[in-house]
């Protein structure tokens, strides 16, 4: 026979790396090495290999430091009755998720670990963790639900990983989540500024960039992440409107994609945005790239926090304007446009919401109820026809 050599659980599994199976304790494992599947290092997987089964024969096996990044170890680390803990496994399975997971997004998930979940529930076994004692963490808290849910996700995402390497038997939070009745409201409620807040701010900022900024960030709702990644090239001045496609965050080395899949928009560009635009030219447009630069370091803004820090909070305090976060701009043109009558389903165009179901949801308060001639035009269509008709028979 011309075939190749069957080497028995040894396996070229990609361009770079080789499979070694085996069984121990009765649980048929296997494992990657990183070396490119040649002749020479599939004999060497292959002595590795035979190593292995020697010293699972011999009683010497240590699978943490045969294999020290495989998560398998923790399993038969547990078996030994080592007291493997859902912190150490948490420290392992954090890394591993940047690589899936945009900036923002992960140093979220970081906070919540090292902040939360490690501090509430890290002396727990992996195995311990239980609905139960969800339920009764959560019922001590006095976050809001959303705060609650946010928790939640990350160790439902971790435990189900856990799952998938064969940790636990089950991942306890799987269709499962604890929120309280009556759990107090986020603090990211809708404040919008008043057009006397807005004027007062943008009169004390103490640079004429901060105020473009700021006049422009109030008329085309865009997010402060957003904001920091504008450029010059997203700007269609023939037809009017802004290519919002990318944005930055603190926690981000470069621009990123948009929140949500919608969050990529066209905006139209309302005459006050237009006119901070003009503005800014003198500041950044030969640069050709970002439209705001942070007039310190003649930089792009490295994100929200900076943004908030260096120019929103002070303009606030020169002006004598309650503070609220630089979000709220974004608020203030959502409330604006809604109460000026523009339909809700353009603003959520606009804003990048999927729907209009959060436009209600969020700014409900600030969508009149009706304008003065509401459902007359109908009237006048259809309720007169009848009568018409009618009268005609009598005749």
């Amino acid at each position: 026979m011309g075939g190749k050599r069957q080497r028995t659980g040894v396996t070229a599994v990609s361009d770079s790396s080789i499979q070694i199976a085996f069984t121990y304790r009765g649980i048929v494992c296997r494992e990657r090495i990183k070396l490119q599947p040649t002749p020479a290092n599939l004999k060497r997987a292959e002595q590795h290999r035979s190593a292995i089964l020697d010293a699972i024969e011999r009683g010497t096996f240590n699978y943490a430091i045969t294999f020290p990044d495989s998560p398998r170890r923790f399993l038969f680390a547990e078996q030994k009755g080592e007291g493997y803990l859902l912190e150490t496994y948490l420290e392992s399975w954090l890394p591993r998720q940047k690589a899936h997971l945009k900036a923002s997004t992960w140093d979220n998930y970081r906070k919540i670990v090292e902040h939360t979940l490690i501090p509430e529930f890290g002396r727990n076994r992996l195995t311990e963790i239980k609905r139960p004692i969800i339920r009764e963490w959560g019922e001590k808290q006095s976050c809001a639900n959303k705060r609650l849910a946010n928790v939640q996700s990350v160790l439902r995402s971790a435990l189900q990983d856990a799952l998938d390497d064969e940790l636990i038997e089950s991942n306890p939070l799987y269709g499962w989540k604890f929120s309280r009745k009556g759990a107090p409201k986020s603090d990211d409620d809708v404040d919008p500024f008043s057009a006397e807040e807005q004027a007062a701010l943008l009169a004390k900022c103490r640079e004429p960039q901060h105020r473009n900024l700021f006049q422009f960030a109030f008329w085309s709702g865009l997010r402060t992440s957003e904001l920091a990644a504008l450029e010059w090239g997203d700007i269609d001045w023939i037809r009017g409107i802004v290519r919002v496609q990318r944005a930055v965050t603190y926690a981000s080395d470069e621009p990123e994609t948009t929140k949500t899949r919608r969050g990529t928009r066209d905006v139209k560009l309302l005459p006050p945005a237009r006119e901070a635009l003009e503005a800014q030219k003198p500041f950044s447009y030969l640069r050709g790239r970002e439209v705001f630069l942070d007039p310190r370091t003649g930089e792009p803004w490295a994100g929200d926090q900076p943004i908030r820090k260096g120019a929103w909070t002070p303009a606030l305090r020169l002006a004598g304007v309650r503070y609220r976060r630089p979000y709220q701009t974004r608020h203030t043109y959502g409330s604006m446009m809604l109460t000026a009558g523009e339909s809700p389903v353009w603003v959520a165009q606009q804003m990048g919401h999927s729907d209009t179901g959060m436009i209600f949801k969020i700014y409900g308060r600030w969508i009149p109820d009706a304008v003065p001639d509401a459902g007359g035009k109908a009237v006048a269509m259809f309720s007169s026809v009848p009568e018409k008709k009618a009268a005609k028979k009598l005749r």
